[in-house]
């Protein structure tokens, strides 16, 4: 016997569209609080211009959970997208170009952090026809990394510390991104440089080119917490202050140089030691507050320092950074901004700072950029 056909109803599908310009989160940000007491997330869009012709990027909203939570565009969006490699900044994207925009979240005080994050890119196409140039996608989306930012001691004793090119938007650090070992790495994304002013606010006072000059100069580095050492390196020479140094090999740009393995997969560097200061060796058990060296000037640096970051893995390269928070410490002042330490670390001149009366006491935050930082009572 013979069926009679029945007629089958066509299966719906969705109308597909060109996106010539690709989102992509590769480090799922990790909130954290600053001393500011504010939730913060640091990361990076990646932005890849998929088309035969320059895209101009006008607009970046961040949203969370679908909600707004910051908007860029103009002159605030171009100095934070730097296509991949360059130097430069700029919001326009050449062909078949790579960017990264680096992003700084902070959240309004009693705001939750959302569970995952997404982006609402509006961009001027130059290769699409007359008419369709103008785009508006969303994506990029990212669910939030919810694990708790480690939770160290101070690096450090004493007052007077300057958290220079801190989070979280310092070009020196923040946005260090390297092609190590086939990947893009930001291990420098939380670091810090420590440096130190003395009773008259000055970086240095003697000679710019001897160390000895620089107020931070042989203050002792502690351990931030009862860890492993996971490596050393000693027995690189002091640099001279004032310039920096040619034809450091890569292995070398820390200087001497401790890492800690802090547990549960973070680690923290200790660079630019005084050479001969260290006094622990790769598989040692120390305690928190330990001395582990003398600040120094070695290895690719332009003045004596403590460099300190935590990362996600033993390379001070090949690793990713993590927030972390410090457990105590006062905030007793605050410094006029990166433009002008940049001139006292340059000239020995006094850093105009401002004072905060009373000092203001912080637990369980990371320091963010250009405060003045007393470590113990």
């Amino acid at each position: 016997m013979l069926l009679a056909a029945v007629p089958v109803a066509a299966e719906s599908r969705s109308a597909e569209r060109m996106t010539p310009l690709l989102q992509e989160v590769r480090s799922a940000p990790v909130p954290f609080t600053g001393s500011d007491g504010r939730s913060h997330l640091v990361y990076e869009l990646w932005l890849t211009n998929f088309s035969s012709a320059e895209s101009v990027v006008e607009s970046v909203e961040v949203l969370g959970d679908g909600q707004p939570l910051q908007k860029l565009e103009g002159e605030a969006l171009a100095g934070r997208l730097k296509p991949g490699g360059q130097g430069t900044f700029g919001a326009t994207l050449p062909p078949s170009v790579q960017g990264l925009l680096f992003l700084h979240v902070t959240l309004p005080a009693g705001t939750p952090v959302p569970q995952k994050i997404g982006h609402r890119v509006t961009a001027r196409v130059l290769a699409a026809p007359p008419g369709q140039q103008e785009i508006t996608d969303t994506g990029g989306e990212v669910t939030v990394d919810r694990r708790e930012a480690v939770l160290i001691g101070p690096p450090l004793h004493g007052s007077g510390y300057i958290s220079a090119d801190s989070c979280c938007d310092a070009v020196r650090h923040t946005r260090a991104a390297l092609p190590v070992n086939g990947h893009v790495r930001l291990a420098q994304r939380f670091a810090v440089d420590w440096e130190q002013l003395d009773e008259q606010n000055r970086i240095y006072a003697g000679p710019q080119a001897d160390p000895r000059s620089y107020a931070i100069f042989g203050r002792e580095a502690l351990a931030v917490a009862d860890a492993r050492v996971s490596s050393v390196l000693d027995g690189l020479p002091e640099q001279t202050p004032g310039q920096y140094p040619t034809n450091i090999a890569l292995e070398e740009a820390d200087g001497n140089s401790v890492i800690l393995d802090l547990g549960q997969g973070s680690f923290a560097l200790y660079a630019h030691l005084q050479p001969g200061s260290l006094k622990v060796r790769a598989g040692d058990q120390v305690k928190r507050g330990q001395v582990l060296g003398l600040v120094g000037n070695s290895g690719n640096s332009v003045a004596p320092h403590l460099h300190f970051h935590v990362m996600d893995g033993p390379s001070p390269l090949d690793s990713n950074g993590l927030p972390y928070r410090i457990d105590a410490y006062q905030v007793t002042a605050t410094s006029p901004g990166t433009a002008a330490f940049d001139v006292a670390e340059e000239k020995g001149t006094p850093l105009a700072i401002q004072p905060l009366l009373p000092a203001q006491r912080i637990t369980d935050a990371l320091p963010l950029d250009q405060l003045i930082v007393q470590f113990g009572e």
